[in-house]
Formats: C-alpha cells, structure tokens, sequence
C-alpha cells in the first residue's frame, strides 16, 4: 500500500486538476481544417488525420482507414533521483482518459508542445532532457492508428536537489509494483518509458542465439508483405465521412470525432481537436513457459501499416476482445490461446498480470487495454505456427532496444517487469 501522504496529494490533484469535454462536429473545430482529403491545425503543426489503403497478404488482408499523420518525435522522460532511488511523476489530465488524471512521466511533451506552438505554458523540466549527454531510445507507437509515429525515451539519474513543483510526486519501485496493478493510474507513457529500461539477468540460457531469431524475422520478411497508400479521406471504402464525424459502415472499428476541453491546468485553457474514439476493450496477453530456467516469452512476428518496419507483437492482441472470434485480424492459433488459456479457468497456469490500462489519452478517446501474462507450467506444451517464436528475457530487452517490439508487447513486457527497471 502506498503512504497516506500519497494518497492526500493523489486526491488533491483530482481537486486541482479540473476538466471539462464536450463532443464537436468535425467541420467545427477551432483551428482545424476538415477537408474531403485529410484534417489539419492551421499551423500546420500537432498532427493531422488521412486516410491509407493497406494491401496485406498478412492478417486482415486488404482494407482501408483513417490515421494519424504526427511525424514530429515527442520526448518522454522520468526523472530518477540518485540517492533516494525514486523516480518523479506528474499527475496529468488527457481527454482520452476515462478516469482523466493520470501518472505521467516527469516529461510528456510533443514537439510542438514543448516549442509552445499553442501559445501557452513551458514544459517544466524540459531543459534536464535537452542537453547532449541524454542518450533517448526512440520508440515506435500504435502502429494501427499511428503513421511512422515515434517518440523519444529517456530515464535520466540526477545527483542534484531540483524544485518539485505542486503537480509531481516521488515514487519508489515498491509504489510502482502497487500502481501498475491499480486500473489505469499509470499511463502508458510512463510504462512505455520504464519498459525501455529494464534490467538484464545476471543469467539468461535463451532456447536460440539472436542470429537464429534475426534469421527467423528476416524469413518472414521475405514471405509476409503489407504496402500501404495515402488516400483522402472521402475514397475510404466502407467508412461514413460526415460533417461531424468518421465512422465506419458495420459500427466496427475505431472512429474519429471532434472534442472541445477546457481544462484549468494544463499548457493552455481551452482547445478543440479531433481524437480517436474506441468501441470496445481491446486485449494484449503473453504467454511464459520457462526453458533452461530461463522465462521465455511467446511473441507473434507481426507487420502493421504504420509501422516502417516488421515488429514483434504479443502472444494475443486484438482490437475487440468481446468480439474476438469474428475477428480477421486475429490467426485460429490467437483464438484458440485466448479460449483455452487466457479465459479457461480450467487450465492450470499461473497468472503474472492482469489489468486495464488506458491507451494514450491525448489522441485516443476511452480507448483501455486488457493486459494479461500468464505463465504455463513446465508440462503445458503448446504448439506454435511458424509465425511465432520463444524469446528469452533478456532477448526480450534486446528486442526493445532494436525497435523490434511494438508498443502493447513493449507496455505489458515493462508491466510484468517493474520491478526491474534501473
């Protein structure tokens, strides 16, 4: 349990932090352009909306959607204090969030919000991850929803006394191994940040060299193919652009409306853009057999239209776990996982984690994840399509390092392993 201290300042925050959402038209918004081809800020900066036709002989096939246009690099950052060993967060508001405040990194920053292109407020403690010593490990995000997006992310050890400001907080790793387990209090971002810097064993006896694993990516590179078209947003075949909104034909998918917030505390009071709004929960599971005494996690070779590259995914991952059987997106073998183990109670497995977690409130709407890792025992054999592959721990935080991992397989990776960051 953390201290009551954190909890009288976590309550405090709820008070301080006020915000306020109402949905808008499209067509609209302040500041915005909405056209028959794409949505864009009049300054041309933050991030626009168009849409792509994607041509896969991969999951899902051939189909087309809207997606967010946002090729500056954000920077995520946490401080971590030398001495104490804790690491600083700020308790932030995002529009997309159910619960609306959240635990963010020390720095959570488009580049456009940090240069204050909106006019408003300066990011406090931008100038500790604006120096040439930090060394960022740039990250892919969301690859059905983003296009090339990235975001840089460093943990930064600081031996001096720096001002905390009313909004941020100490934390240990102790609170974090109670806070990852709470729904939704860490945002994604502040995993997405730890998960980056996780601590290698001392031992690691993986079932094949990474060459075997290079070997095996590089083989279904060769046979798995995604190409990917910008198209206005008019042509998307099976989608209703509106005045007000973009919404798909079947009520399936994700759609794309327009929000107004006022908000007391953040860079600015008030602004409209359009977000992301999601339909139903979405679920991202691994599966962990121990081999060698080693934890071996089961990962999906995977390729997603935003992504530039191929990526490793999760065991399980779907957009719509209620509705995970009419899925095409998902392989028989990610169905079958998710009936006979993650939601048979039959099975004898030991579970690792298991919580929702927001998506990323500043460009997704409600939009929360179910994460689940659970653990086969030794005699539970499974087996595998060729497009699946066992990879140790420590391979796990070299794939990580390689921007081999995408995000949701990155996010429940670092949940499991809290405890472990530096």
């Amino acid at each position: 349990m953390l201290n009551k201290n954190f909890q009288k300042w976590f309550n405090s925050q709820k008070k301080l932090n006020r915000i306020k959402i109402k949905t808008k038209k499209l067509n609209d918004l302040e500041n915005w352009n909405y056209s028959k081809k794409l949505i864009f800020h009049s300054s041309q900066r933050f991030f626009k909306i168009v849409g792509i036709e994607v041509k896969s002989n991969f999951a899902g096939k051939n189909w087309d959607q809207p997606i967010i246009v946002q090729k500056e690099k954000g920077i995520l950052g946490i401080i971590k204090n030398k001495k104490t060993k804790k690491y600083l967060l700020q308790a932030k508001v995002e529009p997309g969030n159910k619960n609306k405040l959240q635990l963010s990194p020390t720095v959570q920053a488009t580049k456009s919000n940090y240069q204050r292109i909106h006019g408003g407020k300066k990011t406090s403690y931008l100038n500790i991850f604006k120096t040439n010593k930090i060394k960022f490990i740039t990250q892919p995000e969301q690859g059905y929803r983003y296009l090339f997006k990235f975001n840089k992310n460093a943990l930064v050890e600081i031996k001096k006394k720096i001002q905390i400001l009313k909004n941020f907080y100490w934390f240990s790793k102790e609170d974090l191994k109670y806070l990852i387990k709470r729904k939704s209090v860490l945002n994604m971002d502040t995993v997405s940040v730890f998960s980056s810097f996780i601590k290698k064993n001392t031992i690691d006896l993986p079932l094949k060299k990474m060459n075997e694993i290079n070997n095996w990516i590089r083989q279904n590179d060769k046979i798995f193919k995604l190409k990917i078209k910008v198209k206005p947003l008019a042509n998307l075949i099976n989608w209703k652009v509106k005045t007000d909104s973009i919404t798909h034909k079947n009520n399936k998918h994700f759609s794309v409306v327009g929000i107004n917030i006022i908000c007391n505390n953040r860079e600015i009071k008030k602004w409209d853009q359009p977000i992301i709004k999601g339909k139903r929960l979405a679920f991202a599971g691994y599966l962990i057999k121990e081999f060698n005494k080693t934890d071996h996690y089961l990962c999906k070779y995977n390729k997603k239209p935003g992504l530039k590259k191929s990526t490793l995914s999760c065991t399980v991952n779907t957009s719509d776990l209620d509705n995970f059987n009419t899925n095409n997106h998902l392989i028989s073998f990610e169905k079958k996982m998710i009936r006979d183990f993650f939601f048979n109670k039959k099975k004898k497995v030991k579970k690792i984690f298991d919580n929702i977690l927001s998506d990323e409130g500043g460009r997704f709407f409600h939009c929360e994840i179910k994460y689940k890792a659970l653990k086969l025992l030794n005699k539970t054999k499974v087996k595998i399509p060729s497009n699946y592959f066992w990879i140790s721990q420590n391979q796990m935080i070299e794939m990580i390092k390689r921007k081999k991992l995408d995000i949701e397989g990155r996010l429940l990776f670092g949940c499991v392993n809290i405890d472990k960051i530096k």
